[in-house]
C-alpha cells in the first residue's frame, strides 16, 4: 500500500479501507466508481473507490502520472477552503501496478446540489443561490482555480442561516493558472444549465468581477452552448438521444 494521511489516527482505518469498504453499504454510489459513507471514531467519512483502470493506465498511473485518488487528495489540499476536509489516500497494488486507489474526506452535510436549482424553477431562493454560487466560483478564479468537471453534481449547497456555503468535489481534474476573462466565463457552460439560469449566475459574476454585464452573459451562454452542442453531436454519433 502507498498512501497520505493528514492525521495518523486514521492510519488503522486507512490500513482496513478495502475490507470497510466491501462490508459497508451506507450511502453507497455507483457510477464510474464507487462512494460510500463509512464510520470512525464518531465521524462520517466518505470515501471514493477509483475503478480498477486497465493495462495501459495501470502502467501510465504506476510509472508515468499520479493516479486519480492521490490527485484528488493534493488538489484537496491546495484548495482546502473549496472543499471537504481532504484525509487521505491509499493505492493498492498487484503485480507491480496500481490496482485499486481510495480517497478519503471528512462527510459534508449538504442540503442540495446546484443540479436540483436548475431543474426546479420554483426552487426556493434560486436567485440567492445563484448569487451565492456566483461568488463562490469568483472567488475559485481569483485563486487561480479551475475545476474541470464544474458539473452541477459537483456543487454540494448547504443553507447556513440566510448565507450557504458551497463545496466542490470530485477534483482530481483542475487546472491551477491565471484565469483571463474568456476562461472565467467559459468554466460556466459544464454547468449544463439553460440559457436563462447562465445569464443569471453570470449577472452576478459580472458584478463581482466589475465587467460589462451583457458582454460577460453573452460570452458564457455562447459557450454554453457549444458546449451542448459538441457533446449532443457524439451522443448523436453513438446512436444516443440529445440532452436538452
Amino acid at each position: 500500500m502507498k498512501y497520505e494521511v493528514s492525521d495518523k489516527s486514521y492510519l488503522p482505518f486507512l490500513e482496513e479501507i478495502r475490507s470497510k469498504f466491501e462490508e459497508t453499504s451506507y450511502g453507497a454510489y455507483k457510477g464510474r466508481n464507487a462512494i460510500k459513507v463509512l464510520s470512525f471514531l464518531g465521524q462520517e467519512i466518505v470515501v471514493k473507490s477509483f475503478r480498477i483502470p486497465h493495462l495501459i493506465n495501470k502502467f501510465a498511473y504506476t510509472f508515468l502520472r499520479d493516479s486519480k485518488a492521490k490527485k484528488s487528495y493534493d488538489n484537496s489540499l491546495k484548495i482546502i477552503d473549496f472543499v471537504p476536509e481532504p484525509l487521505a489516500y491509499a493505492e493498492f497494488f498487484r503485480f507491480g501496478l496500481l490496482y485499486d486507489s481510495y480517497f478519503l474526506c471528512k462527510e459534508f452535510h449538504y442540503d442540495f446540489t446546484i443540479r436540483e436549482v436548475f431543474l426546479d424553477y420554483e426552487f426556493p431562493d434560486r436567485e440567492n443561490i445563484f448569487a451565492a454560487f456566483a461568488a463562490f466560483t469568483y472567488a475559485l478564479h481569483e485563486e487561480g482555480i479551475e475545476h474541470l468537471d464544474y458539473s452541477p453534481g459537483n456543487i454540494l449547497i448547504k443553507k447556513d442561516n440566510e448565507s450557504y456555503i458551497i463545496k466542490i468535489i470530485d477534483v482530481n481534474r483542475m487546472a491551477f493558472t491565471h484565469l483571463n476573462r474568456q476562461r472565467r466565463l467559459e468554466n460556466f457552460a459544464k454547468l449544463w444549465a439553460s440559457d436563462e439560469d447562465i445569464k443569471s449566475i453570470t449577472k452576478f459574476y459580472a458584478q463581482k468581477m466589475q465587467i460589462n454585464e451583457e458582454e460577460a452573459i453573452q460570452t458564457a451562454v455562447q459557450a454554453s452552448q457549444k458546449h451542448k452542442e459538441k457533446k449532443n453531436f457524439k451522443k448523436r454519433l453513438k446512436g444516443k438521444k440529445d440532452v436538452a
